[in-house]
């Protein structure tokens, strides 16, 4: 079915219902090398279709190299992938007109206005809602008369999340979408991220900030040196992270005497205090603890950098 069009030249969308798949995203064994440089190697990921999928890693461990390959914009080195249900390298362009796309590295053409750019992108996926195209703009707080070239990289990268936005697509694909936004901005990012969530689209979120994915994503996969090393919901990995005990007590208490605790990784103790690094559950700590007078208590719980920090060995981001 082709889309028909406009008086003004613009194809509208097409009414087509697509069939659902259990799976928006599915890799096996994928793998793109830049000579003999990986990019990304023997890729076995499953992201579900109305999930917020986490992919996280640090710059140059392969992140924008799994995008562009699942988008068709670089040819794998070896491997297969499914963008909804469809072959990336046979049906690469109808996987780029039915998902919305920010690049890290984004380049726009900066002598249009912002206007001109949403119309011209809308009319390559048989778009043409410019009521739609406005709100999503004016949610972003886009001035779209302006010349592109003329914005700042903060206004440059709302464009980028609104073309992407627009026409509600099933599926997100995001690569670094936040960097450069204004506090305002990163905030109705997150709001429409999970309005995608609960109308059951999918988003695919790439990103080294690691409270971002927290707070948005259902799972998560960390890669490294180009591997897949894990994939896990977010709430059960933080519950593997070591987490960070303070117990002050009335008098100096040895720190050895936690040292064969289950799940203790470190204690150590200073004055009347002893700090400890904890996986797992806290009965046991405080059974030992329970020993002596306690004074007071401070647990911090594990959080995603601390999840990310123990794969990485402390590497930075």
């Amino acid at each position: 079915m082709r889309p028909h069009h406009s008086a003004r030249g613009f194809p509208h969308a097409p009414s087509l219902q697509y069939p659902s798949v259990p799976e928006a995203i599915r890799t096996e064994r994928l793998t793109k090398c830049y000579g003999k440089t990986p990019g990304i190697l023997d890729l076995d990921l499953e992201v579900r279709t109305g999930e917020v999928f986490g992919f996280l890693g640090p710059n140059g461990a392969g992140k924008s190299t799994t995008i562009r390959t699942l988008l068709g914009l670089i040819h794998a080195t070896s491997g297969r992938a499914t963008v909804l249900g469809l072959d990336h390298r046979e049906r690469s362009i109808e996987i780029r007109r039915r998902t919305g796309h920010v690049a890290a590295d984004l380049a726009l053409y900066p002598d249009m206005t912002g206007r001109q750019l949403l119309w011209f992108l809308g009319a390559l996926r048989g778009f043409d809602d410019r009521k739609r195209m406005q709100r999503v703009a004016d949610r972003l707080g886009l001035d779209l008369d302006r010349p592109v070239g003329s914005c700042s990289s903060g206004n440059r990268r709302k464009l980028g999340i609104a073309q992407a936005f627009m026409h509600e697509p099933e599926l997100l694909v995001l690569d670094e979408p936040t960097t450069g936004l204004d506090p305002l901005a990163q905030q109705e990012f997150f709001s429409m991220v999970a309005e995608v969530r609960a109308e059951g689209r999918t988003v695919f979120l790439s990103s080294h900030v690691l409270p971002e994915v927290e707070r948005l994503a259902d799972r998560v996969a960390i890669v490294r040196q180009s591997r897949l090393v894990v994939v896990e919901e977010v709430e059960a990995l933080k519950r593997k992270a070591r987490r960070r005990v303070e117990i002050r007590f009335a008098g100096p208490v040895d720190a050895g005497e936690f040292a064969a605790v289950p799940g203790v990784r470190a204690a150590r103790a200073e004055g009347n205090a002893v700090t400890l690094e904890v996986e797992g559950a806290l009965s046991e700590v405080f059974r030992v603890a329970s020993r002596h007078e306690v004074r007071d208590l401070v647990t911090r719980e594990a959080d995603l950098e601390a999840v990310f920090l123990a794969y990485y060995g402390g590497d930075a981001l």
